[in-house]
């Protein structure tokens, strides 16, 4: 029994693949919680998906993923950022179209010629995959997320539940959007090599969905997703080891099933607190 739970993680290949989504999880968690909370669920899709053509350009140059992860994000989010604030036109429609754009400029850069064979761990990652410099650049920056979220908790906490009285408490409920759109740009950076273009958004929202679906409160929200997140990665890890599935498929599908088992979860216990 012992050996069969240890045989993923028997090699390099899964060691590295296994510290990747420990990070990716106990990040993406939390965060989740607040993208929820503050409606920022499409915001989250948009910047991981209008990423795409500057990491299509980076495997296309042969510069590490990373650099173009984080080149598409920066890009992605202020392009929803400025969407979002065009008159005459609803910010959902707006930044849909800007993000369609960036996603068939991506895809266009996709069937070039020169786009490399291995083009599909881009849109749909491959933690099996990760370096061992991967995996430090991961846990450097997922713990800097937490620790953006652990500084700012009670600013992302005034805003979000008391929005009328923000000012009086010295919170700029203004300031919290920009803070929470990095955050995530952050995020999608590490998280876009370990589960691709297309399924990062999983890890992103279900934690934090399928928590708030088992407690009201906000600090066992935020420490049960964080949980819910890494389980996630490592479910997920298990089901594409024994059922030979893509290993971000794996841990997408896992993520969502936590969201039905959040739903069980508070359909029988209604007064859950």
């Amino acid at each position: 029994m012992i050996e069969a739970l240890a045989d993923p993680f028997s090699n390099g290949l899964g060691q590295r693949a296994l510290v990747e989504v420990l990070v990716l999880g106990a990040a993406c968690g939390p965060l989740g919680v607040w993208l929820v909370l503050y409606r920022q669920a499409y915001a989250a899709e948009s910047i991981a998906h209008g990423a795409l053509p500057m990491v299509v350009l980076a495997a296309l140059a042969g510069v590490p993923l990373v650099l173009g992860a984080a080149a598409g994000a920066l890009v992605a989010v202020t392009a929803v950022s400025i969407a979002g604030r065009v008159r005459g036109v609803g910010r959902d429609a707006a930044v849909a179209v800007t993000v369609t754009m960036l996603f068939g400029a991506g895809a266009l850069l996709a069937l070039a010629p020169a786009a490399p064979p291995r083009l599909e761990e881009l849109l749909f990652g491959d933690p099996l995959g990760v370096s061992t410099a991967e995996v430090a650049v991961s846990a450097a920056i997922a713990t800097a997320v937490l620790v953006g979220l652990a500084r700012n908790h009670r600013r992302l906490a005034v805003a979000a539940f008391d929005p009328l009285s923000a000012r009086s408490l010295g919170v700029d409920p203004r300031s919290v959007e920009p803070l929470l759109l990095a955050l995530l740009a952050l995020t999608v950076l590490v998280a876009l090599q370990a589960l691709g273009n297309l399924l990062v958004v999983a890890l992103l929202i279900a934690p934090g969905a399928a928590a708030l679906r088992v407690t009201a409160r906000l600090e066992p929200a935020l420490g049960l997703a964080a949980a819910i997140g890494v389980s996630s990665g490592v479910g997920g890890l298990y089901l594409s080891h024994y059922l030979e599935l893509a290993a971000g498929a794996a841990i997408a599908l896992v993520a969502r099933g936590s969201v039905l088992a959040g739903s069980v979860i508070r359909a029988r216990i209604p007064a859950v607190a």
